[in-house]
């Protein structure tokens, strides 16, 4: 199983730290060349560093994945590098919270840039490679937010970017089928982040509170996810949503 991805290149967004790390150290624990990409130009060159001296294939690119431009110079880059991409975990995202009332134009602009925009943006990018290889693994981070309408939180605005994230990566699966690609989706429940843990204790007592198993999720829990439906194990899994929530959804 140790190296059961080895031979293909996967791209994970917002690599450089949280649960981006964590998918891109596990894919390359099981073989893959990786890609860390970040806006944070200093945590990404670092991440990258730690894992080739761990021993892995990896590499790092700088990339604003809202921007269009950016998205093309990173793929041809990656692929130029280490070759033709069969992996692509679209993982970059900022949250918001709050009632519609309290957010701007603006800020919702930049939210479905960053969550959605960049989504289509990659996969437009990648798909051309992995058709013409008939072959590929795309995974989409959404989030349980973008399954019930932002729920405890109110976070209505940042529920539909992952909403669309979710619609997408169903419409992509359909479209991409019969070229050999898969497409995925994991809503992950509130995770143990850097983002997270600025979280007013409050607001997350009252998440944990509705997670049937008692606790917040680990990074390394949502990469294991990831891991599997990049895997041959999943050759026959897509369109599917897979939550990565302690039974959130459930409750």
């Amino acid at each position: 199983m140790a190296a059961e991805l080895t031979g293909r290149v996967a791209v994970v967004t917002g690599s450089a730290r949280g649960i981006g790390l964590s998918i891109v150290r596990l894919l390359a624990e099981r073989g893959a060349s990786v890609v860390v990409t970040d806006i944070n130009v200093e945590a990404g060159e670092s991440s990258a560093a730690e894992l080739r001296k761990e021993g892995h294939n990896a590499i790092f690119i700088a990339a604003d994945i809202s921007k269009e431009t950016d998205v093309i110079q990173l793929i041809a880059t990656a692929i130029d590098k280490l070759g033709s991409i069969g992996i692509l975990v679209n993982n970059a995202g900022i949250v918001s919270t709050g009632p519609v009332t309290d957010i701007d134009l603006q800020h919702w602009q930049r939210l479905i840039d960053i969550d959605l925009t960049s989504v289509f943006l990659l996969v437009k990018a990648v798909l051309p490679h992995m058709m013409e290889r008939r072959s590929g693994r795309i995974i989409n981070i959404a989030s349980v937010a973008g399954l019930n309408g932002g729920g405890l939180l109110g976070n209505s605005c940042y529920a539909a970017a992952k909403g669309g994230v979710i619609a997408f990566s169903k419409g992509i699966a359909r479209e991409a089928g019969q070229h050999g690609v898969t497409s995925n989706v994991i809503c992950p429940a509130l995770t143990e982040t850097d983002m997270t843990a600025s979280m007013p204790e409050a607001q997350r007592r009252r998440i944990i509170d509705a997670i049937p198993l008692g606790r917040a999720g680990k990074p390394n829990e949502v990469a294991a996810a990831v891991a599997f439906l990049a895997s041959d194990d999943a050759s026959f899994i897509t369109g599917a949503t897979l939550e990565v929530d302690g039974g959130f959804m459930r409750r």
